[in-house]
């Protein structure tokens, strides 16, 4: 058995946003000559996340509207996190309710694909670089 490993280093603009990070993905896959196993895709902080679904933006926009209404950035003093001077415990809440990883089954050299499904990295408190990490198992 074959072990693959590789981190992506992203960098969100603003505080939240969603990427397609599925091309970036596939190249770690070939890139690790991997055909059978599987993969694991996971964000290597507490304050983002790593999903799959479908790559419509209308769907996107619903994910931040949904997710600011679970857990507003404001008022800031919402959240006991925040008392610690930071200000984003809703960033936290809001990876929990995410998820923090992927897998997906590799076959063929591929990933095992269901219509329209994609991975996505979410970032719930951006404006500095972050690490997915990639990670491949199999022959």
């Amino acid at each position: 058995m074959k072990s693959f490993r590789k981190e992506l280093m992203l960098e969100i603009s603003s505080r939240r946003g969603f990427v397609n990070i599925t091309t970036d993905v596939e190249n770690c896959l070939r890139e690790s000559g991997i055909n059978e196993g599987l993969l694991l895709c996971n964000a290597m902080h507490i304050t983002a996340s790593v999903f799959i679904n479908d790559d419509e933006s209308g769907l996107h926009q619903d994910y931040e509207r949904w997710l600011e209404q679970l857990a507003p950035h404001e008022p800031l003093n919402l959240y006991r996190h925040n008392n610690t001077g930071e200000d984003n415990g809703d960033a936290h809440l809001k990876r929990t309710v995410m998820g923090r990883e992927v897998v997906v089954a590799v076959t063929n050299g591929r990933l095992d694909f269901g219509p329209w499904e994609q991975i996505f990295y979410g970032e719930f408190d951006g404006r500095r670089k972050k690490r997915v990490l990639v990670k491949v198992i199999g022959e």
